[in-house]
């Protein structure tokens, strides 16, 4: 499964960086994105909003008032699954992208991978 962390940091105390790192030894296919360059376990964390092809899940860890154009970048990509993980709770966008098709969970990507439940 091809999954999008946005607001990736090379900080290993973020969670962004917990979860891109134990996504990675999961399995899963992780592409990182975040508002500065550098690397988590050899992938590139890209900055802005690149252009992506065929992900299945983005997880957020930006909270509301870094989310103001994610709308448009979110619907661009498609993603069949949407989780604003703890502190990243956007009433608002979370209705917008429903209405898109997209399934919208609030959830901690941790604790799902956890326990089996991502």
């Amino acid at each position: 499964m091809r999954v999008l962390v946005y607001g990736a940091s090379t900080n290993p105390a973020r969670y962004a960086f917990i979860a891109a790192d134990l996504l990675l030894s999961k399995g899963h296919d992780v592409v990182l994105v975040g508002h500065k360059p550098g690397e988590i376990d050899g992938i590139e964390i890209q900055v802005g909003q690149p252009d992506l092809a065929d992900i299945h899940t983005v997880t957020l860890y930006v909270g509301p008032k870094n989310q103001m154009d994610l709308l448009a970048y979110v619907m661009r990509l498609q993603p069949k699954r949407v989780i604003f993980n703890p502190g990243t709770e956007n009433p608002d966008l979370m209705k917008q992208l429903a209405a898109e098709g997209m399934e919208v969970e609030e959830a901690c990507t941790l604790v799902m991978l956890h326990t089996g439940q991502f």
